[in-house]
């Protein structure tokens, strides 16, 4: 119940003001379900139904409760001269990017600094795991054993859709792909504020033999495609992931 109540709300925080309909298709439960969770989330003061419309949208409880996640943390201090060096040099955006727990959650971003964005991925922005090209080169870098006990983890907590997108990912060895080339694409985001028209590439940061998280230049879908922007970009963004894993090292 606790894992179904945070799935919708993740999906209510990434979407804006979804509607019941949207929610119900997003996690992928029956629709009385839904509606029982969103009424329970409700009563606890967490969203609110908007009203002049049949949706629903987070309230400042929600941002009370993440005062105490730490976004100025030694990864994003070590990280932040960088990836406003690379956003200098290729103008596009560049995303800081940790796994917790079934999301990557963005702890840093230089959204902000280039007009070559449509979205802005401000601090605490959640990804799915794996539909985010972030998530993909984490899973992809996460030994093998502990990406299934991560499978099995979310088996038990998420819906059955995204369980059997990561299935497919470890049974088609997607993951021995991802890193042989170094870094994972997601073309047309379907999960930002403006869907379909960006998309991304990643790779992982690791530190003294552990991985970290990832980094993700984003660009618009138009532009170019993932395979292009990778073998122009690549060279760059992961010279800058391995200079942050040298400042980890040092801290």
């Amino acid at each position: 119940m606790i894992g179904r109540a945070l799935d919708i709300l993740r999906i209510i925080n990434l979407q804006g003001s979804p509607s019941l309909v949207e929610i119900t298709r997003a996690v992928d439960l029956p629709y009385p379900t839904v509606l029982r969770i969103v009424r329970a989330l409700v009563e606890e003061g967490v969203i609110e139904r908007e009203p002049a419309r049949k949706r629903y949208r987070p309230t400042a409880m929600v941002q009370a409760l993440s005062y105490g996640f730490q976004n100025h943390d030694a990864l994003v201090a070590a990280a932040r001269a960088h990836i406003e060096a690379l956003t200098r040099a290729v103008h596009w955006p560049v995303c800081l990017v940790t796994r917790v727990g079934n999301m990557m959650v963005v702890r840093d971003s230089t959204s902000t600094q280039t007009p070559l964005t449509f979205d802005h991925y401000y601090p605490g922005w959640q990804i799915p795991l794996i539909q985010s090209a972030s998530g993909r080169v984490f899973l992809a870098y996460t030994d093998r054993e502990r990406r299934l006990a991560m499978i099995d983890h979310i088996a038990a907590t998420g819906s059955k859709s995204v369980v059997q997108m990561l299935r497919d990912f470890e049974e088609t060895g997607e993951a021995d792909l991802i890193r042989e080339q170094g870094y994972a694409t997601v073309a047309r985001i379907p999960f930002s504020s403006n869907p379909g028209r960006t998309s991304s590439f990643a790779v992982p940061i690791h530190a003294n033999g552990t991985l970290l998280g990832a980094l993700t230049l984003v660009f618009f879908a138009n532009a170019m495609t993932p395979e292009e922007a990778s073998a122009k970009y690549f060279d760059a963004v992961l010279g800058t992931a391995q200079a942050i894993g040298r400042e980890m090292e040092s801290v």
